[in-house]
C-alpha cells in the first residue's frame, strides 16, 4: 500500500481515537463545569475516573475527605463494609483530583467534602 493510500486510513483512526478519549472525558468535563461561580465549595479542576472491575455490582459510595486550602485531596476515607479493591480504586482515584479550594473572605480555606460515586456494572 502506498503511501497516499494509507493517509485515509490513518486519519480515521485519529478521529475514532479522538472520539473515543472525548467520550471518556464528557463526565468529568461536566462535573468540573458544575462547580462554577460557587465560591463556598471546592471546585474540581482535573477528575480522574476510578479504575473498576467490570464485575462490580450497582451501588454508590460515598467517600469522604477534606480539600485542604492548596486544593489537595486528603485523610480520604472510604467506608469499611466496600470491597477492598473498589476502595482503593476510588483512594487512588480522588488522590488525583486537583481543586480550586473552597474560600472565605477570599481565602482559601480547608473544606470537608462527602462525594457520592455511583458505581455500575458494564
Amino acid at each position: 500500500m502506498n503511501t497516499i493510500a494509507r493517509l485515509p486510513l490513518l486519519a480515521a483512526a485519529c478521529l475514532c481515537v479522538t472520539a473515543a478519549l472525548h467520550a471518556a472525558t464528557t463526565y468529568e468535563r461536566t462535573y468540573v463545569e458544575a462547580y462554577a461561580g460557587r465560591p463556598a465549595l471546592p471546585k474540581p479542576v482535573a477528575v480522574v475516573s476510578p479504575d473498576i472491575r467490570s464485575d462490580t455490582s450497582a451501588t454508590v459510595v460515598k467517600v469522604h475527605f477534606v480539600v485542604d486550602a492548596d486544593g489537595t485531596p486528603s485523610h480520604i476515607s472510604v467506608p469499611a463494609d466496600v470491597d477492598s479493591d473498589l476502595a482503593t480504586a476510588l483512594r487512588t482515584a480522588v488522590s488525583e483530583w486537583k481543586f480550586e479550594p473552597a474560600s472565605l473572605n477570599g481565602k482559601p480555606v480547608a473544606t470537608p467534602v462527602v462525594l457520592p460515586f455511583r458505581i455500575t456494572s458494564s
